[in-house]
């Protein structure tokens, strides 16, 4: 009978524990919370090396201005980019390439385009994630002036 008993009052008492609520609601949020926080992490990353590909586009484009050919200006667009993606935490100089076209020889526009391979970045590895594409590209245009 004690038994009994016993089993009545702590099925009556169950709903009015509140040992262990903070647990239950941890196990909850925990896994969004921490895929949130990863999400913001990797996108930052990839947001920091798409900045760092843009601004090195443009720092590769100012250096050709001083080109006194296409050869030469693409030569020092390239020495630029090698140079300087090392500033750069994110980027990676194996993964970096440039090119560049005389888009227009009218008004003597020179164009660098620089385009890296971000498949290495962990944001991929992000299981339920809408992502972004793995080749950043970024064009930075000149005007081959003075003459």
């Amino acid at each position: 009978m004690n038994t009994a008993l016993h089993r009545s009052s702590s099925a009556r008492g169950f709903g009015k524990d509140k040992r262990g609520v903070a647990a239950i609601e941890f196990a909850i949020i925990a896994p969004v919370m921490l895929a949130l926080l990863f999400g913001i992490l990797c996108y930052g990353m990839y947001f920091g090396t798409v900045h760092g590909v843009q601004q090195l586009a443009a720092e590769a484009a100012r250096a050709a201005i001083s080109g006194m050919n296409n050869q030469e200006r693409t030569t020092l667009a390239r020495a630029t980019v090698t140079n300087g993606a090392r500033s750069y935490p994110f980027l990676a100089v194996d993964k970096l390439a440039v090119s560049s076209i005389e888009t227009d020889p009218a008004t003597g526009t020179f164009t660098i385009l620089l385009t890296y391979d971000a498949s290495g970045l962990p944001i991929f590895d992000l299981p339920f994630v809408p992502l972004p594409p793995r080749t950043i590209a970024h064009a930075a245009a000149i005007q081959r002036g003075g003459f």
